[in-house]
């Protein structure tokens, strides 16, 4: 007798609403902890062909780390796709005016370059400052030292 694989269906799938503040944590570790938690990856039914991922929504991102010189070496760079179109902005200026949008590149960069990642990335929900509006998901909040691997086993 063979076991079957189990794949998950679309209606199967639970979905939870987490909150993660972001306030004093370094930026790739938020955005990979919050990329793993968007793909589905925590979950027991986790499979690369369904998005099997909860909601996140971050807030305090104006008060996120970059470690390093990173906050004025890191460059974002945007096209009009015109001649002489292209604006730079380094992560210092991006941290000052729109921090969501810092997060959000941040945690798009990990997610898988496939056609789930479109799915998975509106799935999160970035805030500035301490207030978001998702109050009635009731989100949980994630433990950052569990999802990133850094508590210790007892």
């Amino acid at each position: 007798m063979s076991t079957r694989t189990y794949s998950p269906k679309q209606g199967e799938i639970e979905r939870k609403w987490y909150v993660v503040d972001a306030a004093g944590v370094p930026l790739g570790r938020l955005s990979s902890a919050i990329a793993r938690v968007l793909v589905g990856k925590h979950k027991p039914q986790y499979a690369p062909h369904e998005d099997t991922g909860d909601f996140v929504v971050v807030i305090n991102a104006e008060r996120v780390v970059l470690t390093g010189e990173k906050s004025k070496q890191k460059i974002y760079w945007r096209t009009s796709g015109r001649p002489g179109g292209k604006k730079e902005r380094t992560a210092e200026q991006m941290l000052a005016t729109h921090p969501e949008r810092l997060v959000e590149k941040a945690v798009k960069g990990m997610l898988p370059k496939n056609k789930l990642a479109t799915h998975q990335h509106k799935k999160l929900k970035v805030y500035a400052g301490p207030e978001h509006p998702h109050q009635a998901q009731q989100p949980a909040p994630l433990d950052l030292a569990k999802e990133l691997g850094l508590e210790r086993a007892s």
